[in-house]
């Protein structure tokens, strides 16, 4: 389980950057660190830090995920063919809460964990409640009916700040969502700008 639960709202002023989007965010009033020395001037960013910067946005935007299962993650996308970068980010869109989240079921990446451990969601007719459960491209992901007047599912439908990928085709009127393909890294509607290049240097170090 993360460990994120009570500093999830620091990571924005942390990394210098609303990773989310969220009007909400902390960054949006004080753009700088959180601390004491939040407002020094900050020094110039080696490589490595700039690779661990990318790595750091980029599992943080996924919210649930720990080192141990990111950096699992990071080897299968190694083991495939073509861009590492880019498979990494269709392994991380694939993953069952992050399809739940892009298709605006639930406000934000951390309810979409949730939501899917509380037996919320169906996938091709059958309840899975694992966050990290792989989709496939053609998937039919669902909210079950007993859910479908949920508070958060019901406000996460109106939210104006992000909207539903082309990759993934989703009707509120019913809580269906299909998995259509798999996306690349210009697929991905991110706030910030991810670089997995810069993650796949600091893990091939």
């Amino acid at each position: 389980m993360t460990k994120r639960i009570s500093a999830k709202h620091k990571i924005d002023r942390r990394l210098g950057e609303n990773i989310w989007g969220r009007p909400k965010s902390p960054f949006n009033r004080r753009e700088y660190g959180p601390g004491q020395h939040g407002q020094r001037r900050k020094s110039k960013i080696s490589d490595y830090g700039l690779q661990l910067r990318a790595k750091q946005k980029l599992k943080g935007y996924y919210g649930s995920i720990t080192e141990k299962q990111f950096k699992g993650i990071y080897r299968e996308a190694t083991r495939q063919r073509g861009d590492t970068g880019e498979k990494l980010i269709g392994l991380l869109e694939s993953r069952l809460d992050a399809i739940v989240y892009r298709a605006k079921f639930v406000p934000t990446v951390f309810a979409a964990r949730q939501f899917v451990n509380h037996g919320h969601v169906l996938v091709n007719g059958k309840r899975v409640n694992i966050p990290s459960y792989r989709c496939e491209a053609g998937d039919v992901i669902e909210v079950r009916e007993k859910s479908k007047q949920l508070i958060c599912v019901l406000e996460a439908n109106q939210l104006p700040e992000r909207d539903v990928p082309e990759y993934v085709d989703a009707d509120h009127s019913r809580m269906v969502a299909h998995y259509v393909r798999v996306p690349a890294l210009s697929d991905v509607p991110y706030p910030v700008r991810m670089e997995p290049n810069l993650v796949v240097e600091f893990y091939s170090r």
